[in-house]
């Protein structure tokens, strides 16, 4: 595995949660790994810096030789092997990506070195890996490596790639000039390659020269095709449409149960959920200063605040929102102008609004166990984890139509209440009237309490653990194994 994050060593967001978990299940499965790291050393806890290897890492960076120490560490819980590409210049940082925002000017040129630096690293420990998997634009120059120079096409002949896609939004689009120091010949800057636009496009690279492409649900690997959530890489990916695989993330079980969970107020499993969840919603009721009320459904949302996660929804349904006869918990930060949104809408109905502005994990934990509801009204959503969790936790979510949250949570109706797959509510309409209409659906069907119960019940009887996930992988790297292993020497594309 090559990313530029995993927990517990760095985290942004989703990427670092699949990393990990998807790797401690194949690991379970009887499958030996390394996971290959930047060394973010303000984020690694000091637990896990790792012990120095003695090993250097040279890559020619064109107008200068970047140098990297190596350290070594295991992934808790795990025999997994984590070796930190250790250079301070790039990755020892405020932040992983960048600072308020903005994006550092030098990205290019600190995540081509990672990915260069992972190929010399499998050569310097003597890895020789069967599969290269790599994620997202931050090293997804590495199977075009593989297939660019002779050096590399000699060393990983036997080595397959394959890439999964977690956000097409986020692609590494640098100027043509960055191009020198990716090390490779100039023709392979052209359209059906790396170039893009006439700029140089990372994500686009892995996309054409992996031999396998995953994405993080089955209904995102569709959308991706489109125009509509392919943002200009559809046209590679409909070619490539035979080797794209959908494969629905899973969640740490060890950390989202609320059968064992040390954050929540009171533990529970599906026969206790009903007495279990009341204790958690009055104690968060107590610790966020909503009213006493068991009566009333708790709605909660947990979320970066920003247009894709469907706050502009929230914003424009506000009023109707606060004249329902619900509850409400925000938690999360991003844009200002939905951080003061919700602080607002605190303010306007104290007792029966309460808004956290940032991140707190175990509150976090005690919103999924507390709430009856758990809002996800997202414009796009690759996959999404806290539909997974809520489900879990035997709260019903409620979802827009789109990429993972289709995958994971089966609307009501009819049908699916008798065949027992009915699991939360869905609306399809991207638009605030449709929004509402559901979160009132969801409000009234609340009342009919064995209609819920069984809501409850058949989500938190679900397979949800990566293991499920590992399986499928597993299939997708056999696959590309006998692909490259099958093909002549040379570049296989």
């Amino acid at each position: 595995m090559v990313s530029s994050e995993a927990v517990p060593f760095a985290k942004t967001g989703g990427l670092a949660d699949v990393v990990t978990g998807l790797s401690r299940a194949l690991e379970d499965a009887g499958h030996q790994l390394t996971i290959i790291l930047p060394h973010h050393r303000r984020f690694v806890p000091s637990s896990l810096q790792g012990m120095p290897t003695g090993r250097t890492i040279a890559v020619d960076m064109g107008a200068h030789t970047a140098h990297a120490w190596v350290r070594r560490a295991l992934l808790p819980e795990s025999r997994v092997d984590v070796l930190l590409v250790d250079h301070p210049g790039y990755f020892d940082r405020s932040g992983i990506y960048g600072l308020e925002g903005a994006d550092y000017p030098d990205n290019a040129e600190r995540f081509i070195f990672l990915s260069r630096a992972a190929l010399e690293l499998c050569q310097a420990f003597d890895l020789q890996p069967d599969i290269l998997h790599v994620h997202d634009w931050q090293t997804s120059l590495i199977p075009a490596l593989m297939a660019g120079t002779p050096r590399e096409r000699a060393n990983f002949a036997r080595t397959a790639s394959v890439l999964t896609l977690h956000n097409l939004a986020f692609q590494g689009h640098f100027p043509a000039r960055a191009m020198k120091l990716t090390g490779l010949p100039d023709e392979m800057f052209r359209w059906d390659r790396l170039e893009f636009w006439g700029s140089l496009n990372l994500l686009k690279a892995g996309c054409v020269f992996a031999d396998r492409l995953t994405t993080v649900s089955p209904n995102y690997a569709r959308e991706i095709t489109t125009p509509a959530y392919g943002w200009g890489l559809e046209g590679v990916l409909r070619d490539r449409g035979s080797d794209l695989v959908g494969i629905l993330n899973g969640i740490d079980t060890d950390e989202w149960d609320p059968a064992s969970d040390r954050m929540i107020p009171q533990r529970y499993d599906g026969e206790s959920a009903e007495r279990g969840k009341a204790v958690c919603k009055r104690e968060l009721q107590r610790e966020l200063g909503l009213d006493r009320n068991d009566a009333v459904p708790l709605i909660g949302l947990v979320s970066r605040l920003t247009d894709q996660k469907g706050l502009d929804l929230i914003a424009a349904g506000a009023d109707a929102l606060l004249g329902m006869e619900a509850q409400f918990v925000f938690l999360g930060g991003g844009d200002p102008r939905y951080e003061e949104l919700v602080s607002s809408l605190s303010h306007r109905a104290p007792g029966r609004v309460a808004s956290v502005v940032g991140y707190s994990e175990p509150l976090a934990h005690r919103i999924e166990a507390g709430s009856d509801i758990f809002l996800m009204p997202s414009r796009f959503e690759p996959c999404g984890l806290n539909q997974m969790y809520s489900l879990m936790y035997g709260t019903v979510p409620l979802v827009h139509a789109v990429g993972g949250l289709v995958d994971s949570v089966v609307n009501l109706s009819p049908q699916s209440l008798e065949n027992g797959s009915a699991t939360g509510f869905v609306f399809y309409d991207y638009s605030t009237d449709a929004f509402l209409g559901t979160v009132r659906w969801a409000l009234e069907t609340y009342r009919n309490r064995p209609v819920w119960r069984q809501l409850q019940q058949n989500g938190m009887r679900l397979d949800l653990s990566w293991r499920r996930s590992a399986k499928a992988y597993v299939d997708v790297y056999q696959a590309a194994l006998t692909q490259r292993r099958g093909a002549p020497s040379g570049d296989s594309h």
